[in-house]
């Protein structure tokens, strides 16, 4: 194949750990896969995070460092025979050389079960060693039996600033890149590249291909590429607010909620969509501030916030902002309560703490009643729907996490929880 036609992204894979860039929380010195790549340690392996972040990328570096014999497959494209002949193929491999086998599946989360199943064998007994990549998470999409034979890795968006190093590098690299084209690229234009293609990387190499191949030379006998060209590649329109100034209007836009300032929140809603920011993000920040802020106060404001960002999904704008600003308006004017942030970060300190403990014997799965007659499970639906009875560990028996506010709906669950728990609220 001409190599001037195989796409930038793939041209400019790392080839090695030095040129790989992001994931430092899991490949940074010292770190678990690092450390077992420096021992040559590797076992099977799940990436999963957001497309152009890595994932294959690193797969194939780490085969590539243990001199490993590298299969790949895509789980749209392949099945059961397929995933069996590179059994065989590896089984062999490791026979007539002592050479293991790798198998790379990109979107693995989308192997049946059978398919899954096929390979659980091979796993187990070091016939191959499997990595796989998805976008999906994997303890919700894939089989259980795969998963727990794998150490799974979570990839994160990459950095603007990191995206920025893959793309100066490819425009210099004669080999790979496009350091042979004569190219003059604004500083704004790439900076706002690295910043709109959202951490993925593949995405922002697409699209400075495209502005570099798809603009005429100049007179100065070089391609000329400003910030319009590039957000006319990237399919974007270009911010008219710097990197600073949108998480300070991102900022203000949450913070209005919090305050229940409508105007104000529509205002910096509106001001971030006209400055080109994609409505879905501030769809995804509504979801979140939605049970921070609001929570069982009006357990509705999450309904409203989850409709707004479908809408933004499937009707996109301009028709999704009616539906947008409708539920910007919902959340700001309901009543406010972060009773469940608290719950929320109370419980986690507890999880983190409290490691020993023992799940009451009544709750067990298969309980069994003690010595002197006590801890039968009582059901709750025998007693009218609700009795009295220990659900925690022990030592945790009289935690109290979730505290309802006196606003909006919380009002109505102050006397239950002063009825069970004998909790008495701040006036």
């Amino acid at each position: 194949m001409n190599e001037q036609r195989i796409p930038l992204a793939e041209r400019m894979r790392a080839q090695d750990l030095d040129e790989f860039v992001g994931q430092q929380h899991i490949v940074g010195k010292n770190k678990l896969l690092y450390r077992a790549i420096a021992t040559g340690n590797v076992g099977s392996c799940i990436f999963y995070g957001p497309p152009g972040t890595g994932k294959t990328t690193l797969a194939g570096i780490i085969a590539k460092l243990l001199h490993a014999n590298i299969e790949k497959l895509n789980a749209v494209s392949s099945g059961v025979a397929d995933a069996k002949a590179v059994i065989e193929r590896a089984r062999t491999q490791k026979q007539m050389f002592g050479q293991d086998t790798y198998l790379l599946l990109d979107e693995c989360h989308r192997w049946s079960k059978a398919q899954s199943d096929c390979v659980l064998q091979a796993i187990e007994e070091g016939s191959i060693y499997f990595i796989g990549s998805t976008t999906e998470n994997p303890y919700t999409s894939m089989t259980r039996a795969i998963v727990s034979r794998c150490s799974v890795f979570e990839f994160k968006k990459i950095s603007s600033k990191d995206v920025e190093v893959v793309l100066k590098r490819a425009i210099a690299d004669k080999e790979r890149g496009l350091g042979n084209f004569k190219t003059r690229i604004d500083d704004d234009a790439l900076s706002f590249l690295a910043f709109a293609c959202n951490g993925d990387v593949r995405a922002a190499l697409n699209a400075l291909e495209l502005a570099v191949l798809s603009t005429k030379v100049g007179r100065d006998k070089f391609i000329h590429i400003d910030k319009d060209v590039m957000a006319d590649c990237l399919n974007k329109k270009p911010l008219s607010i710097d990197e600073s100034m949108y998480y300070d209007f991102l900022s203000a836009f949450c913070k209005s909620i919090r305050g229940s300032d409508t105007e104000a929140a529509l205002y910096w809603a509106h001001r971030l969509i006209k400055a080109g920011v994609d409505p879905l993000i501030i769809a995804r920040r509504m979801i979140a501030h939605a049970s921070e802020d609001i929570g069982m106060a009006d357990s509705n404001a999450l309904l409203m916030a989850c409709c707004a960002m479908y809408a933004c999904e499937k009707l996109g704008v301009p028709e999704c902002l009616l539906n947008l600003s409708h539920a910007i308006v919902y959340l700001c004017e309901a009543e406010k309560s972060n009773s469940v942030l608290n719950a929320m970060h109370a419980a986690m300190d507890d999880a983190e703490i409290s490691r020993e403990d023992v799940v009451p014997n009544h709750l067990k799965n298969h309980p069994s009643t003690n010595a002197d007659g006590h801890g039968q499970y009582k059901y709750p639906h025998d007693f009218g729907g609700y009795c009295k009875q220990q659900y925690m560990p022990d030592n945790l028996k009289d935690r109290l996490y979730y505290k309802p506010s006196d606003n909006g709906k919380e009002k109505n669950l102050v006397r239950k929880k002063i009825s069970k728990n004998g909790w008495t609220p701040k006036k």
